[in-house]
């Protein structure tokens, strides 16, 4: 199989509400649910690197990596969304209420991104992200649609774990099963 030489339009992006269960921290994740009309996504890397002088010299050097953060902007973010990450609630009225005293729930962000070849899906284990802000505009003479952008901050999971994309070798059931549930590690080399 050959390899991508370049990678371009974001699609299929999904959110696993995650849980920590147990003593110990261990993470569960709900079923991925889709976020249909993905726009961008922009992320940069957080951290930063320490040097340590002796003999003159730059005798250490260490980086930290503390995730990622950045925008994602969709056409705009499903109700069920607002309802499992923003902990808003739909009363009996059908009106979508926000609450300033909740706070919105960790979730992983699943997507893929085409290639010249076969593109590659990723995952983003630990996700929190802020509510999408409001934004419309006047028509004008041409019709062009207004989106929705949250800030979203990436941070590595207990075990140090941050993100996961697929290899070019990965199996068939990995990249089948990709949106039915959050795919983890089963062994590092």
């Amino acid at each position: 199989m050959s390899k991508d030489k370049v990678l371009f339009n974001l699609k299929n992006a999904h959110y696993a509400k995650h849980k920590v269960t147990g003593e110990d921290g261990t993470i569960t994740f709900d079923t991925p649910v889709a976020i249909p009309g993905s726009v961008s996504l922009s992320l940069d890397a957080e951290g930063e690197v320490t040097k340590f002088y002796a003999d003159g010299i730059v005798y250490y050097v260490c980086q930290s990596n503390n995730g990622y953060s950045g925008d994602f902007e969709v056409a705009m973010f499903p109700e069920q969304m607002m309802l499992d990450i923003w902990g808003m609630t739909k009363s009996k009225n059908g009106l979508i209420v926000e609450n300033a005293n909740v706070q919105p729930a960790s979730f992983a962000l699943l997507f893929e991104v085409d290639g010249d070849t076969t593109g590659r899906k990723y995952v983003l284990y630990n996700c929190s992200a802020t509510r999408p802000g409001i934004n419309a505009n006047t028509k004008s003479e041409t019709t062009d649609p207004d989106t929705q952008t949250s800030t979203i901050t990436v941070s590595p999971m207990a075990d140090g774990t941050i993100k996961a994309h697929t290899a070019d070798d990965a199996t068939t059931a990995t990249l089948n099963g990709w949106y039915t549930s959050v795919t983890l590690p089963t062994d590092a080399t």
